[in-house]
């Protein structure tokens, strides 16, 4: 037991820092401390904050006029937040058009600035969901070295498919990386 609120088998009483300030402290600064404890590790969507505040016990009208006025200094950008998700799970994992869509819906990104979000990025770099694609292949090819061709195929589209990859992209990538000439391509 690693945490510092525990010694010798038993539970100190430390304050949890993610537990509010008590009955005592005012509604809006233990929003306002929670929003912003939230913020300083990564960005996070409107509707992530909201989640939280809520799981916290805020009264609605508080977190509502905090997250407002968040938003307006900038501190809360759902868009910013799509573009920079989708640039970062693009090159980290290889996700297509599809799967980032799913993600930043699961996080509260409402659809219309998703949609936005991921028809910048693809005008931005139309080729990105084929280079990540590739990128995938490349990696997993080492480990399929000793599988034969359809086995092979099979498992990479499948793989591609799993990042939201249609399967036109997926048999396109895998049948260039793996250099399969035109006479059998049926076997793809």
């Amino acid at each position: 037991m690693s945490d510092s609120r525990y010694r010798r088998g038993r539970r100190t009483t430390e304050p949890d820092p993610d537990r509010d300030l008590g009955p005592e402290a005012d509604p809006e600064s233990v929003a306002r401390k929670i929003l912003l404890d939230q913020l300083t590790g990564r960005a996070r969507t409107r509707a992530e904050l909201a989640k939280k505040l809520a799981q916290r016990n805020v009264p609605g009208e508080v977190a509502q006029r905090l997250l407002d006025r968040f938003t307006e200094v900038g501190l809360i950008d759902d868009a910013a937040f799509a573009r920079d998700w989708i640039e970062q799970r693009r090159a980290g994992r290889g996700l297509a058009r599809r799967a980032l869509a799913v993600e930043l819906h699961r996080l509260g990104v409402a659809d219309e600035v998703a949609k936005e979000a991921l028809d910048a990025a693809a005008a931005e770099n139309p080729e990105a969901e084929l280079a990540a694609a590739r990128m995938l292949v490349r990696r997993k090819l080492g480990s399929l070295r000793d599988a034969d061709r359809i086995k092979a195929t099979r498992r990479l589209v499948a793989m591609l498919a799993r990042k939201g990859h249609s399967p036109g992209v997926a048999y396109r990538v895998v049948r260039e990386e793996l250099g399969t000439d035109e006479a059998n391509d049926w076997l793809l």
